[in-house]
């Protein structure tokens, strides 16, 4: 399984459109994306302008076809003029999981 958890930081006063721009990919990924396993959207507790996304994926092809997707093109057209610094990707192998 591979996973990319990404940390993203809005310019103070975009956490809103930050905000919906993340809930339209969560959507697209639950109505179109059976192979991309997990789609997880945080915002921070403390700091309202710091989102993280945890996304599980079948395999590699799975990632890159989401990562090459149309709506991750749009998500990115949003948020590139938003972001406060640069995106923090990992991208990694799952070892261990706990479903509820």
């Amino acid at each position: 399984m591979i996973t990319i958890t990404a940390v993203i930081r809005a310019k103070k006063g975009s956490e809103a459109t930050m905000r919906q721009a993340l809930l339209d990919v969560a959507r697209h990924v639950q109505e179109n994306e059976a192979q991309t396993l997990s789609f997880f959207v945080s915002q921070d507790e403390g700091d309202p302008a710091v989102f993280t996304t945890y996304e599980r994926f079948e395999d590699r092809a799975a990632m890159d076809r989401h990562n090459n997707s149309a709506v991750v093109a749009r998500f990115f057209d949003i948020a590139r003029p938003i972001l406060d610094g640069p995106v923090t990707l990992v991208t990694a192998s799952e070892i261990s999981s706990k479903q509820s």
